[in-house]
Formats: structure tokens, sequence, C-alpha cells
């Protein structure tokens, strides 16, 4: 009796042990699922914040990449090869799409916890490796977006110094031109000068030699005149003379006559 009593008290105070043990099981269960739970909720929050500063180095990159893409255009013809390289990886350089934040339920047993758990820290580490990679492009392309515009800088200058040569040798041309213009001018004024004094002294001696030949035929005039005078006046002399003679040769005759009347 005493023996059947002590079996039965063992029996209970196993079963009471048995209990004690699920019940135990049990909490540790429900704090092992909550202690699941409450990690993969920071996960997930982890992996929105992750989005969200994702978010952020994407739209850096993509601003960046709009702003490369119109100075690379502008200058691609003037880079050397290696940039030429680099430029044309950036220019045609695809983005993937922005990973969205997730509405979810959280799982209340430990394999689908555990399951969800492994997926958000893999995604965590995508988002972490993607976003690693465009902070390496971001570098990168400021890197070349620093040497571009250097270069854009440079040509600049370059074009500016060409623009301010080529308006020094135009000013110079256009200096050249006017010196030639003020000689050409004063070589002509200088002949047209000398041509007018030629023409004056031409004038002038084509009217000394009208004067003179004037003088000369009045000259001329005169001798002649005196000369038709002088014939003129032998002329007279002449008549004068004949006239003379031949009143005297009939005086003579008429004497002759009368002297031989008187002798007859």
């Amino acid at each position: 009796m005493v023996q059947k009593k002590l079996l039965q008290k063992i029996r209970k105070e196993k079963e009471q042990a048995q209990i004690a043990l699920a019940i135990t099981n049990s909490i540790q269960l429900q704090e092992k699922i909550k202690n699941l739970q409450n990690k993969l909720q920071n996960l997930f929050d982890q992996k929105n914040n992750k989005i969200t500063e994702f978010k952020e180095v994407y739209n850096k990159l993509k601003d960046l990449l709009t702003d490369f893409k119109s100075l690379y255009t502008r200058l691609e013809k003037d880079l050397p090869d290696n940039i030429k390289d680099l430029g044309n990886k950036y220019v045609n350089f695809e983005l993937e799409e922005i990973p969205e934040v997730e509405n979810f339920t959280i799982p209340t047993n430990i394999e689908e916890l555990d399951k969800k758990t492994n997926e958000v820290i893999e995604k965590i580490k995508k988002i972490d490796t993607s976003k690693n990679e465009k902070e390496k492009s971001i570098e990168k392309v400021n890197d070349l977006i620093t040497t571009l515009k250097l270069r854009e800088e440079e040509q600049n200058r370059k074009d500016i110094d060409l623009k301010v040569r080529e308006e020094e040798q135009k000013n110079k041309e256009l200096r050249d031109q006017r010196r030639k213009y003020k000689a050409i001018k004063a070589m002509k004024e200088e002949e047209e000068r000398k041509k007018k004094i030629e023409y004056i002294k031409i004038k002038e001696w084509e009217e000394k030699f009208d004067k003179e030949q004037k003088m000369k035929e009045e000259e001329e005039r005169l001798r002649e005149e005196r000369l038709r005078r002088r014939e003129l006046e032998s002329l007279k002399r002449q008549e004068v003379e004949e006239k003379e003679v031949k009143e005297e040769l009939a005086n003579r005759l008429k004497t002759f006559n009368i002297d031989k009347t008187t002798k007859n």
C-alpha cells in the first residue's frame, strides 16, 4: 500500500515536471518567436532606411549622368581615346529600377520567420552592394565631369585667345589697309598735284608760246607791212623817176623838134 502510494506520488511529480517543462518550453518558444519577430521588424526597418539612402544616391547619380551627358556630347570630338572609352560607358549607363518599400505581415512560426529573415538580409546586402557601386560610379562621374570642365575651360580659353588673336590680326589688317589707303591716297594726291603743276606749266607754256607766236606773227606782219611800204615807196619813186624821165625826154624831144624846125 505504501509502495503504491509512493509510485502514484512519483508519477504525479513526473507529470507535474513534464507540465512545467512544457510550459517552460512554450514560454521559451514564444520568447524566441517574439525575438525573431522583433529582429525581422528591425531588418525591415533597416531595409526601408537602406532603400531611402539608395534613392538619394540613385537620384544623385542620375542628375550627375544628365549633366555629364550634356557636357560629354559638347566635347566628345576633341577628347582623347581613354576618356572617350570611359565616357561612352557612362553615356550609355543604364540605371536599374529603385527597390520599393514593401508592406509585409510578420510570420508567426519559426520556419517562416527564419526564411523571411534570410530573404530580408539578402535584400539588404543587395541594396548595399548596389548603393556602393553607385557611390563609386558617382566618384568616377564626378572625376570625369571635373576633367571635362577643365578641358572645356581650357578650350574656352583657347577659343578666347584665338578670337583675340583673330581680332588683333583683323585690326592689324585694318590698320595696314588704312595705311595703304592713306599711302595710295597721298600718292594719288601727289600725282594729282604734279599733274596740276604740269598742266599749269603746260598751260603757261602754251600761253607763252601763243603770246610769242602772236608777237612773231605781229612782227612778221609789221615786217611785211614795212616791206610793202618800202616796195610802194620804191614803186612811187620809180614812177616819179620814170615820169621825170618821160617828161625830160618829152621836153628834149620838143626842144629837138623846135630846133629842127628852126633850122629848116
